[in-house]
């Protein structure tokens, strides 16, 4: 038969025997391939026969995603803790972007207020309060990446069969950095760009 992995993906393949023997005496384990949703009818099934057959061994049984899932419980807690903390970092640089694209509006209100008297746009107007945002945004993204690079690459080292890191991983991350950053900050922009001119040149 081909090789096939019987322990984790952290190991490699290694050599692995595979033995016949009729002997019920040191039979004490098997694993049942079967197609059925009925668990609960399954299993009385099976421990009816493995009763017959094997009285003095206790009857025990688990499914192989189960157990093949135990081989990855240290990942499975670490993705659990990086994403809470992901969410958690996300939430507050949120709403940093949003405290400081409100201060920015009401420190700019006069300028918005004299760009669109003279004509200005409210996309301008938009894009003009969000451009130093998203350079913001561009330059933590070129630091970021080189570092989470360096640290995925060093933890992925850790399996001996592993996915290669592509550009494109990296690209989405800062794509929707990008957009979470426009959705904040467009809020506090658009709000700014729509206020009546009047109002914010009439003590001038």
């Amino acid at each position: 038969m081909k090789d096939f992995n019987y322990n984790s993906l952290h190991d490699g393949v290694k050599p692995f025997m595979l033995i016949y023997d009729k002997k019920p005496a040191d039979f004490t384990s098997m694993i049942v391939s079967v197609n059925s949703s009925n668990y609960k009818q399954l299993l009385a099934a099976i421990n009816a026969v493995w009763v017959k057959n094997l009285p003095s061994v206790p009857f025990q049984y688990s499914f192989l995603d189960d157990e093949v899932q135990k081989q990855y419980e240290t990942e499975i807690t670490l993705s659990q803790i990086i994403n809470s903390f992901t969410l958690i970092a996300i939430l507050i640089s949120c709403l940093g972007l949003f405290g400081l694209a409100a201060f920015s509006a009401e420190q700019r209100h006069k300028e918005i207020g004299i760009r669109k008297v003279l004509g200005a746009s409210v996309s301008g107007i938009v894009g003009l309060l969000s451009k130093d945002f998203l350079v913001l945004v561009g330059i933590s993204f070129v630091i970021a990446t080189p570092i989470a690079w360096y640290f995925m690459s060093r933890w992925l080292q850790a399996f001996a069969y592993r996915i290669p890191l592509s550009w494109w991983m990296f690209g989405l991350a800062g794509a929707t950095a990008v957009l979470i950053a426009l959705l904040t900050v467009s809020s506090q922009a658009i709000k700014a760009a729509l206020m009546n001119p009047v109002k914010s040149l009439k003590t001038e």
